[in-house]
């Protein structure tokens, strides 16, 4: 048992003894780890204080170069400025110099300029002095004050003035009548040489062929019912005569007159005439007709180039072609007018599109005048005006006949497009017995009154010009007298459209220089 202690105390004993060793090894090793951080911290330091040095060196170097740098360019731009200076000091003093010089000279040239007002000065007393003393002398001769002499002088300068004017305007006057009466006749014979319209004549009645006479007696109808249905439905009056294969349709109104004849075309094809099937046919006329009337319209607006047009016009303008004035078709007159106007109008250098659209519808108050009473052109007016038409066109609708006053020159221009188309020959006919017979009441009518010298049915009868003696009717007889004059034609005659009555009272004043 002590055995055993004694072992382990020696075992303890050793185990202590090598730790002890261990220990001191260790020591003596972290010593020496210790020992050589300090040296390569030592080598560390006095490195980075060498480096610390160069660097505190280089830096200073640096430093110095800098300064001597900015030092040598403050000094070189000092010297620059220095210089700019002086050159600026050697400047002003030039300027200076040459200011002293210009105030001496401008010095000079005040005392010589004085010294020239005071002797203009001088003169002018002078001048003035003797300029009284000759205008005493001219008024003690000439007997007349210098007022008096300067209004005769004025007077006689005024007198020839207003007569050499007086000459020049008569003379412009002469010329400008001259040329613009040939100007007008070239430009009124190039548009109708260039415009070449058909003339149609119309009647009031219609002939439709038969294929036999026994149809006469299918059209009566029994007790006449079949003939009695057709005037109701249309409106128009069939005459049935003798006339061998023929039945004819008498009426003024030409629309109802057309749907009448394909009416009556359309039953004697067919061969069932009988009061159903004669309203059925005069149904089918009337959209015919309707259609028959949008295409003439949109074809009259293709012919002239006038486009834009509102349906509603289009459609007034296709009835037309069934309306007619002393025999002329109303259509083909509108779009002779209208070709007229433009032809016109690019003579005189003025837009045509505006002349041309005046002159197809000028007339197309007489698509609507037998429904609303009033003359057709200032209905024509009212139409364009409704459907937004521009003021020239409207104007130049009203103006056509004189109602109201032209605005413009396309106006005059539809005036005188419409009266070149209607005065075509051959496009309108009366008898000849009832125009002569008109024209010789008018002139009558008008010679009837006392101060008349003379007295003129122009235009186809729209115009009576009547002369009066200036001695004998004043102005405010001669407005009395055209107010008399048109109620007594009013009363008396009976004629198309309207009669314009002009009176003239004029006073001449004629010399000759010799």
């Amino acid at each position: 048992m002590d055995s055993r202690v004694m072992i382990a105390l020696i075992i303890a004993c050793t185990a202590i003894i090598i730790v002890a060793i261990e220990l001191y090894f260790r020591k003596n090793h972290a010593w020496a780890k210790i020992a050589k951080a300090d040296e390569e911290a030592k080598g560390i330091l006095e490195k980075a204080t060498r480096e610390a040095e160069s660097m505190k060196k280089e830096s200073i170097l640096e430093a110095k170069e800098e300064v001597h740098k900015l030092r040598t360019d403050f000094e070189k731009e000092s010297r620059e400025r220095r210089t700019e200076i002086q050159r600026l000091e050697r400047r002003n003093l030039q300027r200076e110099e040459a200011l002293d010089k210009k105030s001496e000279l401008i010095e000079k040239r005040e005392e010589s300029l004085n010294a020239r007002e005071s002797a203009l000065e001088a003169k002018e007393v002078n001048l003035e002095e003797l300029y009284q003393n000759r205008r005493k002398e001219l008024e003690k001769l000439s007997s007349l004050s210098s007022e008096e002499a300067k209004q005769i002088l004025l007077d006689e300068i005024s007198k020839e003035i207003k007569h050499e004017a007086a000459v020049m305007i008569k003379e412009v006057e002469a010329k400008a009548k001259e040329e613009a009466d040939k100007k007008s006749r070239e430009i009124i014979t190039c548009a109708i040489q260039r415009c070449a319209a058909d003339h149609v004549a119309e009647s009031t009645v219609y002939v439709v062929a038969l294929p036999n006479d026994e149809m006469k007696g299918r059209i009566i109808g029994r007790e006449g019912r079949n003939i009695r249905a057709l005037e109701t439905l249309t409106g128009i009056d069939l005459i049935i005569d003798d006339t061998p294969e023929a039945v004819i349709l008498s009426g003024f109104d030409p629309i109802r007159r057309e749907v009448a004849r394909i009416a009556l075309e359309k039953l004697i094809l067919d061969g069932r005439i009988h009061p159903a099937r004669i309203e059925e046919m005069v149904e089918k006329a009337k959209k015919e007709v309707e259609n028959d009337i949008k295409e003439e319209g949109e074809q009259a607006t293709f012919e002239t180039g006038v486009h834009g047009l509102h349906a509603e016009i289009i459609r007034l303008l296709g009835r037309l072609k069934y309306r007619t004035s002393y025999g002329q078709n109303v259509l083909k007159h509108s779009i002779e007018v209208s070709y007229l106007a433009g032809f016109m109008a690019s003579e005189l250098g003025i837009d045509p599109t505006i002349a041309k659209r005046a002159g197809l519808l000028h007339d197309i108050g007489k698509a609507v005048d037998h429904e609303v009473e009033g003359p057709h052109a200032i209905l024509g007016a009212e139409v364009a005006k409704k459907y937004h038409e521009s003021p020239i066109i409207v104007n130049a609708i009203s103006a056509h006949h004189g109602d109201v006053e032209p605005q413009s020159l396309e106006a005059i221009l539809v005036q005188a497009a419409d009266a070149i188309s209607a005065a075509r020959p051959g496009a309108r006919r009366e008898t000849l017995e009832a125009y002569i017979k008109r024209l010789e009441k008018l002139e009558e009518i008008s010679n009837s009154y006392e101060g008349v010298e003379k007295s003129y049915a122009i235009q186809a009868g729209r115009e009576v010009r009547i002369m009066v003696k200036p001695e004998s009717v004043d102005d405010a007889g001669s407005i009395e007298m055209a107010r008399s004059i048109v109620k007594r034609i009013e009363n008396e005659l009976e004629y198309p459209g309207q009669i314009k009555i002009n009176v003239i009272r004029e006073t001449r004043a004629i010399e000759y220089a010799k």
